[in-house]
């Protein structure tokens, strides 16, 4: 299939027309279309399937296969999507912030830096951060940034990086070097193989709604609804799948394994 071809499904993948051109309006229209579609999820570690780091491998999947991924897999696919429709795009590497200040592994996730054709960017744009900003952030901007995910600010370190903070708490911090997909290789690794990664812990599938947010949890279906949040376990087996596929269209022959003892 050809690039372009590609390009289009991937847009109908996500509801999403061909932009006019790779402006800021177009970055947030695509940015919020993909958060609503394509789910956060780290189905594949409980699956047994691999995951590759390149970029045909990651189209596979998120645009033939319908399926989401962590963020190596998304901010790969989804950087793809905008440099075939004209955006400049880069790589960039984040260690997560603990709530408890302590500093995940290097290449701890990957976020992407934009520029766009209006001279408004550079844009750092995160599709693969789970429950975050909806929209793109302006990376230069160092006030307050309102998003329908909270109130965001960007922070210079005195080492020359940069703290992406939410309502206050800083999430992670970005080093502004770019990086090579396939330089995130180690960081899928650990995250998709050590017990002490919270992705090997239970599967999970996320999604951003219209009006909130949605999570398969092992069999916990969490549903946030105008900031009220319901949480039901589901039964059986098959209900799990009919979940996966109803509610993040993800169409499953067998349920993702959870590790003995996980209580979902």
């Amino acid at each position: 299939m050809s690039t372009a071809s590609v390009t289009q499904a991937y847009l109908r993948r996500i509801g999403a027309t061909h932009p006019a051109r790779p402006d800021a309006h177009a970055l947030r229209e695509l940015q919020l279309r993909h958060l609503l579609t394509v789910p956060f999820e780290n189905l594949s570690i409980h699956l047994g399937e691999d995951i590759v780091l390149e970029e045909k491998a990651l189209l596979d999947k998120v645009v033939h296969a319908r399926r989401g991924g962590f963020c190596y897999e998304l901010g790969g696919a989804f950087g793809a999507l905008l440099r075939d429709l004209g955006f400049d795009v880069a790589h960039l590497q984040a260690r997560v912030i603990e709530e408890e200040g302590r500093f995940g592994i290097p290449y701890d996730h990957l976020a992407l830096r934009v520029e766009t054709d209006d001279g408004t960017g550079p844009w750092l744009v995160d599709v693969g951060f789970g429950d975050h900003s909806h929209y793109p952030l302006a990376l230069d901007d160092r006030g307050e940034q309102e998003d329908p995910g909270g109130t965001f600010r960007i922070v210079e370190t005195p080492d020359g990086d940069v703290d992406v903070l939410r309502n206050g708490r800083a999430r992670y911090r970005v080093e502004r070097r770019t990086r090579e997909l396939s330089d995130f290789q180690v960081g899928a690794w650990y995250h998709r193989t050590s017990p002490a990664s919270h992705f090997t812990r239970s599967p999970v599938c996320s999604r951003l709604t219209g009006d909130g947010r949605i999570t398969l949890s092992g069999r916990k279906l969490v549903t946030t609804v105008g900031g009220e949040r319901a949480e039901r376990m589901l039964e059986g087996d098959d209900e799990v799948l009919a979940a996966y596929r109803d509610h993040f269209g993800i169409a499953l022959d067998r349920l993702p394994s959870e590790p003995s003892g996980h209580d979902g």
